[in-house]
């Protein structure tokens, strides 16, 4: 790796949690390496201890020595068969990534998976596994707030580049093992129908028709005699940047009934925010930042869920959420993202989208 590319996995164990997630977020690395002030290696990161610590209730501002993990797999540069002494570690450990220390410690270099087999090689990491779980995407709705377009086009037709929103969509579930999608249609169906229908598709499609609008979740009802095993649902103007398989492993491994996918937003308050003490003046804190974990409209569910949807219910989405939750009070999850993730149902954010998406 070169040499930049290698200080810029390097951070201090004083760095906030916040600021070690957007460090993964600009280097598209899963880990950092921690180092002290004589650049000596003492500890790991990676994406999935942030996860976890934010699960345990870990603050974004807690610093990164307080959860990094202080027994970590390095490589001496003195080490005979370096290379495949490295890829022998990362097949055996499962990791993507192996440190190189010099004699005093300090880290001199990362070889990477991609080094040895190349970048459309799969990394130990990547399942190679075909997922067969369905994933349901919520079609049907009129896509009111991107009037006056969404009166032409239904909002899953939209585009983005040279593809509609569904089909960006499905493409990265495709590219992440899963083929098999079932689209619930309403608005402007046909349109929706003819599009696949007219093209070669690398993946199954099924439509089911609502016969009428039954909010954003009423129409999974529709489902519960086509599905039989655990599947994702999302809605048709969202878009993630991810590991598709870490969030269905996420939610079998936690042994949940439904899993929300929720993305970390910084959310800057534009106005000087009044602290008070039983409505004594404290301070004023200027344009604080907010960390947030935002519902994406990305959930996976166990098909036991159909037991709380009636026939030809109108029910949104939390109502179903709290149905469930009231049943199974710890087995809701959230599963932390902190990768891309486009709300394309807003006009402010379908613009901000188009030109993330082709930076892509």
């Amino acid at each position: 790796m070169e040499t930049e590319k290698v200080k810029s996995l390097l951070i201090s164990p004083l760095t906030t949690v916040k600021e070690a997630i957007r460090r993964l977020n600009e280097t598209g690395q899963r880990i950092l390496f921690i180092t002290d002030a004589k650049e000596l290696l003492i500890g790991t990161l990676t994406d999935g201890d942030i996860r976890s610590c934010i699960i345990d209730g870990y603050l974004l501002t807690s610093p990164v020595e307080s959860i990094m993990k202080r027994q970590f797999i390095s490589l001496s540069v003195n080490s005979a068969d370096l290379q495949s002494r490295a890829r022998r570690l990362m097949q055996q450990h499962l990791i993507e990534q192996v440190p190189i220390i010099d004699e005093d410690g300090k880290i001199i270099d990362v070889l990477l998976w991609i080094d040895f087999l190349g970048e459309n090689k799969t990394s130990p990491l990547k399942s190679t596994v075909k997922m067969d779980n369905p994933v349901v995407i919520m079609a049907g709705g009129k896509g009111t707030r991107l009037d006056p377009f969404t009166k032409i086009l239904p909002k899953p037709l939209i585009p983005i580049g040279d593809k509609p929103i569904i089909e960006n969509i499905m493409d990265r579930f495709h590219q992440n093992g899963f083929s098999r999608f079932i689209l619930i249609v309403n608005y402007k169906k046909e349109m929706i129908k003819a599009y696949f229908g007219e093209k070669t598709n690398p993946y199954d499609i099924t439509f089911v028709e609502e016969d009428e609008f039954y909010g954003t979740a009423g129409g999974i009802f529709l489902l519960r005699n086509i599905i039989r095993q655990p599947f994702i649902v999302t809605n048709c103007d969202t878009i993630l940047e991810g590991n598709y398989h870490d969030f269905y492993q996420w939610h079998r491994d936690h042994d949940n009934v439904m899993t929300i996918i929720g993305s970390h937003k910084e959310i800057v308050v534009p106005y000087g925010v009044l602290c008070m003490n039983n409505g004594v003046f404290d301070k004023i804190d200027e344009k604080p930042k907010l960390d947030l974990f935002i519902n994406t409209g990305t959930y996976i569910f166990e098909p036991s869920v159909f037991a709380f949807i009636k026939d030809r219910q109108h029910l949104d989405m939390d109502k179903l959420i709290r149905e469930i939750q009231a049943a199974h009070p710890s087995r809701v999850g959230v599963y932390p993202h902190w990768g891309g993730w486009f709300d394309i149902g807003q006009w402010d954010e379908y613009r901000k989208s188009l030109k993330e998406l082709a930076d892509v």
